[in-house]
């Protein structure tokens, strides 16, 4: 099968798609759109189309671009566009989880799959109001009860919306714990130490404008004298 051929029609898949589309669905919908028997595209075809796209697309000339996100292909804006398109419909970009909404969001995402008492055992607070959203918002589902549990309670975990939120493919593209902690200690240390410049900058200049007035007080007691 032509590469040239199959290009377009993939691109134009993406392009129509309102969620992200896996190699898989990509090579079926092709193969059915196209009525492939014989040459039918394989998933090998798909994939090299796909990096032919991204290629493309990758060019500074393009404000989006085709990105992988939550399990699938996607075009999406780029970073560096992402204020201006704020202008546009602004409540819709601008709309965020409340502070804890992402608590319980952060622990069903490392924690998963979670009941909702051990959600609350970890925040210390009631929690049932920040699920719900998140359920509405389709970030988690219920995956499942817990069988082994008193009353079967059930289990929550991260939903494919998440990913696609977040711009992750899978739980375990998530940072690790042990990262975050080390990048805040790092944050730390660095405002500290440029803190501490910013003193001994003070410091110095401090020092010059006291030298500078002793240097004057000194040459008017020689004129005076």
């Amino acid at each position: 099968m032509e590469l040239s051929l199959i290009i377009p029609h993939i691109e134009a898949l993406i392009f129509a798609s309102d969620k992200p589309l896996a190699i898989n669905d990509l090579a079926e919908l092709l193969n059915n759109a196209m009525g492939f028997i014989e040459d039918r595209a394989s998933v090998e075809q798909v994939e090299a189309a796909i990096n032919a796209i991204k290629e493309k697309y990758d060019s500074e000339f393009y404000a989006f671009g085709l990105m992988e996100s939550g399990g699938g292909w996607q075009f999406l804006t780029k970073p560096e566009y992402h204020k201006t398109i704020t202008q546009l419909n602004g409540d819709k970009f601008l709309k965020k989880l409340s502070a804890a909404s992402i608590e319980t969001l952060s622990i069903i995402a490392y924690k998963q799959p979670v009941t909702k008492s051990e959600i609350e055992l970890i925040r210390g607070v009631n929690c049932d109001y920040a699920v719900q959203k998140l359920l509405e918002k389709e970030l988690i589902v219920i995956s499942g009860r817990r069988e082994d549990a008193v009353g079967k309670p059930l289990i929550y975990s991260t939903s494919k919306n998440f990913m696609d939120y977040f711009g992750i493919n899978s739980s375990d593209d998530l940072p690790k714990i042990k990262e975050i902690l080390n990048h805040e200690i790092i944050e730390a240390t660095k405002i500290e130490r440029e803190e501490i410049k910013e003193i001994e900058k003070e410091n110095d200049l401090s020092e010059k404008k006291l030298e500078a007035g002793e240097i004057t007080e000194q040459g008017s007691e020689e004129t005076a004298g």
